[in-house]
């Protein structure tokens, strides 16, 4: 009796162990190449350390620096607060609209969710590189558009009142994934319900406003969050597109940090740079989860209120 309940002990033992034996690769990974790198830039945040040389502890030196005797950190931290305002909530409507489209019972609708879906998949460099042509001031296909109307195209890319523009635009076109979340949500809305609303003479438009929206709003929290985790991070086509250019009008935060590591060599200042963007972005996350209390509707917490209301 004592060795079968042994047995058993053991066998319970290891079926709890054994889920934690398929996940143990994601775990070595997590710790190697994200918590890692995350624990060992803190570390080099604390010290002047070049990439060829002695590192040397100066402890908060690389944040004071940061805070008052660095201009260019403030332009840059400016420039992509800026982008992140017009990137966010365009890509919130472009990727919603889409979602909208390819909902619809039209034939051949699988083609148009693939071709939306494709830029998804499109490496930076290759976007960069579409969209540099495309944006060209004297052969893109932009100006050429505008000159069949009779418009004259602006210097897309030398222009520091447009180069911005060129980066929103560029960053918008990839918008296939979260076009994608937000059509899985909308497909998982009952029909029933906009039955029930066009019975009582409720309109396409306010079918959306009244049942697409609030049941949608769990996955309109999510692409928010992702979306300015993104735009406060963008950095390759900046890099490839405008390098900064022209007049350092989209010398963005995180080709800030970039130059400073790899073509000044601070590896600990660039450290410093980027531990305030992590801050940044952590305490921006925890406003937007703060906020979701008054415009974000889950459906069990409806369910809930609904049955705590017939129990009154």
């Amino acid at each position: 009796m004592f060795t079968k309940k042994n047995k058993q002990k053991k066998f319970t033992l290891v079926r709890k162990r054994v889920p934690f034996l398929f996940i143990l690769p994601w775990i070595i990974g997590f710790i190697v190449f994200t918590l890692g790198p995350l624990v060992f830039s803190l570390i080099m945040s604390l010290f002047d350390w070049p990439i060829a040389g002695e590192a040397k502890f100066v402890g908060f030196d690389n944040f004071t620096q940061m805070f008052t005797a660095d201009p260019q950190f403030y332009d840059s931290l400016w420039i992509t607060l800026k982008f992140a305002l017009i990137f966010v909530p365009l890509n919130l409507f472009v990727a919603l609209v889409l979602a909208l489209l390819i909902t619809q019972p039209i034939k051949g609708i699988k083609i148009f969710r693939t071709i939306f879906y494709l830029p998804a998949v499109v490496s930076g460099v290759a976007v960069s590189i579409i969209w540099g042509w495309m944006f060209n001031s004297e052969y893109g296909v932009l100006n050429y558009i505008l000159s069949l109307l009779g418009i004259e195209g602006p210097n897309w890319l030398i222009d520091p009142k447009w180069a911005i523009v060129t980066i929103v635009i560029a960053s918008a076109w990839g918008v296939g994934t979260m076009m994608l979340i937000f059509y899985t949500d909308i497909k998982g809305i009952p029909h029933e319900m906009y039955e029930a609303a066009s019975i009582d003479g409720a309109g396409p438009i306010r079918q959306f406003i009244s049942i697409t929206i609030p049941t949608i709003t769990p996955t309109i929290l999510f692409n928010v969050i992702t979306s300015v985790i993104a735009a406060l991070q963008q950095l390759t086509l900046v890099l490839l597109l405008t390098g900064g250019g022209p007049l350092k009008s989209t010398y963005f935060y995180g080709l800030f940090v970039y130059n400073n590591a790899f073509k000044h060599h601070e590896l600990g200042y660039a450290s410093a740079n980027a531990w305030f963007m992590f801050i940044i972005i952590l305490l921006l996350t925890m406003l937007i989860f703060k906020s979701s209390s008054a415009w974000v509707f889950y459906e069990a917490e409806v369910k809930k209120e609904k049955r705590g209301g017939k129990g009154k």
